[in-house]
């Protein structure tokens, strides 16, 4: 599923699970990676659970491949966009294990959290083994 995004006066679609990256400009940071993650409407299908990896794997590999050695994520597709945050949270974690297994876990990566629950759920699933 295409989305319509308006970045700098200009419309762009954009595939739902690719990867796209600018500079970070005014912000502390070099780049800025954007992706366009699932939008939940009715009940979660196995594919938004495939999107949603893809958002994550196309983030890392587009990070790797501009010489980033960290990167921050928020909760993709949670909140307006209606995934469900403890599933979400899977997913996120699950495919960067994977990545920073392959990588041999060069890249360091941080989850960025605004509500106490996801804190919850991020904290229980980083302290699994």
């Amino acid at each position: 599923m295409e989305e319509k995004h308006r970045i700098y006066g200009r419309n762009y679609e954009e595939p739902t699970g690719r990867a796209m990256i600018t500079k970070g400009y005014n912000l502390p940071c070099s780049y800025v990676v954007h992706t366009v993650g699932p939008i939940i409407s009715e009940r979660l299908q196995k594919k938004d659970c495939e999107q949603l990896s893809d958002c994550y794997r196309s983030c890392l590999k587009a990070a790797l491949e501009n010489g980033i050695k960290s990167i921050a994520f928020c909760c993709i597709s949670t909140g307006e966009f209606h995934f469900p945050n403890d599933k979400a949270a899977e997913i996120a974690v699950e495919t960067v294990r994977e990545f920073k297994k392959a990588d041999r876990g060069r890249m360091e990566v941080a989850f960025n959290v605004f509500k106490d629950i996801d804190y919850e759920i991020y904290r229980e699933l980083l302290t699994q083994n």
